[in-house]
């Protein structure tokens, strides 16, 4: 019976008891409990015996990192982030232009977004592989949340206004997260959801795109399936099939590079060239045939310099500010998960450490410097970075480097843009959009957890067929209701003995295991709060009630005594404490006695200061389930258990 022979140390024996922690103040408690919650990395470790010239410095280069690696720079390093920040200037121009139209911004914004927040970046940032600049998702986001109110066509100007506010607001947000360390409240977008929300916004994305394609003047507002598809076949007799064969022609271009780059990694410069291409091809054909006549839209007049100013501009005083607001929490939020997710994802990968809540003062820094230089929201978006990293960049300098070739661009070519056609604009978002849509993370998380892959599926549903804040909103309140039935519902498992051995494990993760006559080994695998302290008193008592029907039913020996093994409870409130109480009396009114094993040093110490241990004695908590099923074999052969009273009953 394995265990089954344990003898029950006496007590000349060196046996050891669970020890009871020594009280500390509260203060104390608190004070390791805060550091715990928004210091988990020990930022401060770096400044301690340090003089005070040298924290001053090492201030600095915590809020300003490029102060920490730019005197190790090298030309070597140079050379590296002179091609990667060409190679990704090539494809930040392009789509800077796209998803700008995509937000129903002015084209010019596009460029305007890719040359001060790299720069911020640049000197704030931790990363060295994220290229910053606008992201598809949150340029829907704005032009959904925004336009939900504000018509950009029919009141442009309080539109771009409140484009810059709700950028301001978003930068304020980010900052804050980042300097209160309250980072972790990202990290309820969980994976399941980051995949179902950027499918559902990459899928609503290439069909609003379908107005390019087909050369439509007017289009839907609304971002869901049914409303765009309304819009394109209610509108037949306006498609243009001129656009629609040179849209088809360029996406299958930019589709065919990609492949081709995916086969070939050492040629990704195929695909980082493509748009750039596009654009050139697309501007020469429509320049040389005057396709402008026939039915093709143009991009036309792009204002030459650099961004002007916009701190006046920002609408705080308007009507809609609280619509900005709402505008730059939600979307603040999305470009905070997906700027960090790529830049830890690249981080792995060369073996480095960025630290998100630097990340995330970065991030809103540059959205700051960003709502008063005439840009929107920015972020650091999975395929500039997987360009940058791909092109061999070593540091941030490629982020300069690409907002110097923007600077140029501005300066003193913008005018070449002007024959550039929208349908192109639209190829280069489809194509984009194609790689959000990650269908293979979908089969995986059905393989895996079939949970995750609800909230997945749920979120990309809200997206598609609804808009993307229902989309986002489901996604969370889904992973938010996961994490709650987790703590209010967690898993108690019976435990028996596996042969030969003093180890114990679930019956019904080992079907070989034995089970103790005699004894209930329970063990309860989560926190013990007020959210499911009702739930483990019934779950405790129902097992007690099936394990007395099955002994019964097989004739073997009566239960005598019940071990909840403590080892996975990390922490108890007082509703776990009185839990506990009630379970030891319905224990006593069945005859029955309550033993516990492996309890930690939070718990010990609250079951000390409740007076638990005194009702419970001392001597029935011990160390290991092993300890605790030898006590009760001693006790079980050298005498017979008399049944607790309880005076309460």
């Amino acid at each position: 019976m394995g265990n089954s022979d344990y003898a029950f140390p006496s007590k000349g024996d060196c046996a050891h008891r669970v020890a009871i922690p020594p009280p500390q103040p509260f203060y104390k408690s608190l004070k390791r409990s805060l550091k715990e919650t928004f210091f988990p990395d020990d930022p401060l470790r770096q400044f301690k015996n340090q003089p005070p010239s040298r924290k001053f410095i090492l201030g600095l280069q915590y809020f300003l990192p490029i102060l920490e690696w730019a005197p190790r720079y090298t030309f070597q390093y140079f050379k590296a982030d002179l091609i990667a920040g060409i190679t990704i200037a090539s494809l930040a121009i392009p789509q800077g232009i796209s998803y700008a139209q995509l937000a129903n911004l002015p084209p010019i914004l596009g460029l305007y977004s890719s040359f001060v927040p790299p720069l911020v970046y640049a000197m704030m940032g931790s990363s060295r592989d994220l290229a910053v600049g606008t992201v598809a998702v949150a340029s829907l986001l704005t032009a959904s949340m925004l336009g939900s109110e504000v018509n950009a066509n029919d009141n442009p100007t309080l539109y771009l206004h409140l484009a810059f506010t709700a950028t301001f607001f978003a930068g304020v947000l980010q900052a804050t997260l980042g300097i209160l360390r309250l980072g972790f409240i990202v990290d309820f977008l969980s994976h399941a959801t980051i995949v179902g929300f950027m499918a559902g916004a990459a899928t609503v994305v290439c069909l609003q795109q379908l107005k390019g394609i087909l050369g439509l003047e007017r289009f839907t507002h609304g971002t869901d399936v049914v409303s765009v598809m309304r819009s394109v076949f209610t509108q037949t007799h306006q498609w243009r099939w001129e656009s629609g064969v040179l849209g088809c022609c360029f996406l299958f271009f930019l589709i065919l590079t990609r492949y081709i780059s995916k086969r070939r990694p050492k040629f990704f410069w195929i695909s980082a060239m493509a748009p750039l291409t596009s654009v050139i091809l697309g501007s020469l054909l429509v320049y040389l045939t005057h396709a402008e006549n026939h039915g093709v839209q143009v991009i036309g007049h792009l204002k030459k310099g650099l961004n002007p100013p916009s701190l006046t501009d920002l609408a705080f005083g308007s009507q809609y500010v609280t619509l900005a607001m709402k505008t730059g929490i939600v979307t603040g939020v999305i470009a905070l998960a997906e700027g960090i997710a790529v830049g830890r994802s690249f981080a792995m990968f060369k073996n480095y450490h960025i630290d998100g809540n630097k990340e995330m003062i970065a991030f809103g820094m540059m959205n700051i410097a960003g709502s008063c230089t005439s840009c929107y929201l920015t972020t650091g978006p999975f395929s500039r970075s997987a360009v940058n990293f791909n092109a061999g960049c070593k540091t941030a300098v490629s982020n300069i480097v690409m907002a110097t070739a923007v600077m140029i661009t501005l300066l003193f070519l913008t005018p070449l843009f002007h024959y550039t056609p929208l349908v192109v604009l639209s190829s280069i978002i489809i194509a984009a959009m194609l790689g959000l849509i990650d269908y293979e993370a979908a089969l995986h998380l059905w393989k895996v957890d079939k949970f995750d892959f609800v909230v997945c599926i749920s979120a990309y549903i809200g997206v598609v067929f609804g808009s993307v804040e229902i989309g986002l909103v489901i996604a969370v309140a889904l992973s938010v209701l996961r994490v709650l039935l987790f703590v209010a519902r967690p898993r108690t498992t019976v435990l028996g003995n596996i042969p030969n051995s003093m180890v114990y494990r679930s019956v019904e993760h080992y079907p070989v295991v034995d089970s103790v006559p005699g004894v209930l080994i329970l063990r309860i695998d989560a926190p013990i709060y007020f959210a499911n302290a009702s739930y483990l008193r019934e779950r405790i008592s129902r097992w007690i009630d099936e394990e007395e029907d099955k002994l019964k039913s097989s004739g073997e020996a009566s239960l005598q005594y019940i071990i909840l093994d403590m080892g996975s409870v990390a922490n108890i409130d007082t509703s776990g404490i009185g839990m506990l109480e009630e379970v030891k009396k319905i224990i006593d009114r069945r005859g029955l006695k309550l033993v516990l094993a492996n309890p930690g040093s939070e718990v010990m110490k609250k079951l000390d200061k409740s007076k638990f241990l005194d009702e419970i004695g001392q001597e029935w908590v011990y160390l290991t389930v092993a300890e605790a099923v030898g006590a009760c074999n001693f006790m079980l052969h050298s005498c017979k258990p008399a049944p607790a009273t309880d005076n309460n009953v």
